[in-house]
């Protein structure tokens, strides 16, 4: 079991940044690839960004190529999601999870773990 807790979410302007991070307790933390994702009112939750239990690699949605950076500090048991040139289109509640998998970590199904959330508003 890991219980995990986001924080950094607000109100930012479109072109600004913010910066979110996931604190994680319980089991160890470097056991498990995380993941950010992100849930708009009326839309599916999606994919933001992932990082493996190393995190030596990542991957990103579309959306969030050359905006989004996600990190972690295995030390700190903590994960980050560092967002800059933010658009309206960014508005969510965003979501960390984590994974024992090592595949398959752009599909919600394949967490077993996830957050409270925390809310991105971006203003144009």
């Amino acid at each position: 079991q890991v219980q995990l807790v986001e924080s950094g979410g607000g109100l930012a302007q479109a072109g600004g940044s913010l910066s979110l991070s996931c604190a994680a307790a319980g089991r160890t933390f470097s056991s498990y690839a995380m993941g950010w994702f992100r849930q708009a009112p009326g839309k599916e939750r999606e994919f933001v960004a992932t990082i493996t239990r190393s995190g030596r690699i990542t991957y990103y949605a579309e959306s969030a190529k050359g905006r989004f950076t996600i990190s972690r500090d295995n030390a700190k048991n903590t994960v980050f999601l560092q967002m800059n040139s933010l658009k309206p289109e960014d508005t969510a509640v965003y979501y960390c999870a984590a994974s024992t998998r090592a595949d398959g970590l752009i599909v919600v199904t394949s967490y077993a773990y996830w957050g409270q959330g925390t809310q991105v508003t971006v203003s144009s």
